[in-house]
């Protein structure tokens, strides 16, 4: 049986031991911004269609968060793509997406129910504009796909809105010009590849696993958009400023590229909320996002390209507070 200690040692514990017990809750002070608390509840997380990045992003984005948010569960829906995804976000129907820029901006010139109600998070990673055809098609421009069977995306998809946009502006009515096959990436693969249809385009991070896929199955090529196309594109109107030339890497698609870079179109993606969502919530969702970087590019590699000092950057939607208060935080 152990002896109690002296009533001399008794005193000097004591003391020590409530100053200790302060210190920590000091640190916890320092570590929780003040006046936020623990965000519990259920989100609704709206992504892509199955076979897209934006559906394996949030897939992976979801164990993360189940891991910084143990108090907040949350469900994935899939969606035709960035359009649907920004109607679902206004009408409630989804608390956090993800948007191209581009169709952030159109909602917002259309001025679409609940358009006022949206706000960013963080600007992640670009979308490469990417025209797929076989290998031995005579199409070498935007304009060769006159008269020919084209998948376009899903109506609710952003891939339908610069589709539409690029066949514009290389001279072609998208509707007239164009057989036009309202498609999503999960399925113009396969028509290709049947030859149902003659030509796809798509809009996503490098390298999209489905284009990556097919180029393993079925010998292709991507289509450049050049430098003359963005400046006609970005003639259209206020929403296509969004849109920049950009290169795709030569390795990106190996087989379908011969090594060599291929120039095109791209547009950032933005994760978006609304100005109901918990400043709380939105400030551990925005955490999780940028912490998560390394972990989600190992598997989804456009993830990599999350970046802390470009996050900020949500144009044309304004910053929701609960991020603004992250980044805050965070900033040296």
């Amino acid at each position: 049986m152990f002896a109690s200690p002296p009533r001399s040692v008794r005193r000097r514990v004591l003391p020590l031991a409530v100053a200790l017990l302060a210190l920590a809750g000091l640190l916890v002070g320092w570590l929780v911004p003040f006046g936020s608390k623990t965000p519990s509840g259920h989100i609704t997380f709206s992504t892509g269609v199955p076979t897209g990045v934006y559906q394996r992003y949030g897939e992976l984005l979801q164990q993360a968060l189940d891991r910084d948010l143990p108090h907040v569960s949350i469900s994935l829906t899939n969606s035709e793509g960035s359009q649907q995804n920004l109607a679902r976000l206004a009408s409630g129907e989804a608390d956090f997406t993800v948007a191209t820029a581009d169709a952030v901006a159109q909602y917002q010139r259309d001025r679409k129910p609940g358009f006022e109600r949206l706000r960013g998070c963080a600007r992640l990673y670009d979308d490469y504009i990417q025209l797929v055809v076989p290998k031995g098609s005579p199409v070498q421009s935007v304009a060769d796909l006159r008269g020919l069977r084209v998948g376009v995306g899903q109506s609710g998809s952003g891939v339908r809105l610069i589709a539409d946009r690029v066949l514009a502006a290389a001279g072609l009515t998208p509707d007239v010009s164009i057989t036009p096959v309202p498609a999503g990436i999960d399925t113009m693969p396969s028509l290709l590849e049947r030859r149902e249809i003659d030509a796809f385009f798509w809009s996503g991070g490098l390298p999209t696993q489905a284009v990556q896929a097919l180029s393993e199955r079925l010998p292709v090529r991507l289509v450049p958009l050049d430098a003359a196309l963005a400046r006609s594109l970005h003639d259209v109107g206020e929403s296509t400023r969004f849109y920049r030339t950009a290169v795709i890497p030569g390795d990106a698609y190996a087989l379908a590229q011969n090594g060599n870079p291929v120039e095109t179109l791209a547009v950032a993606n933005i994760l978006v909320t609304t100005d109901a969502a918990d400043p709380d919530l939105v400030e551990g969702f925005t955490r999780t996002v940028i912490g998560s970087r390394d972990g989600i590019g190992s598997q989804v590699h456009p993830a990599q390209l999350v970046d802390l000092r470009t996050a900020i950057y949500t144009e044309p939607l304004p910053l929701h507070e609960g991020a603004r208060r992250y980044y805050r935080s965070v900033k040296p």
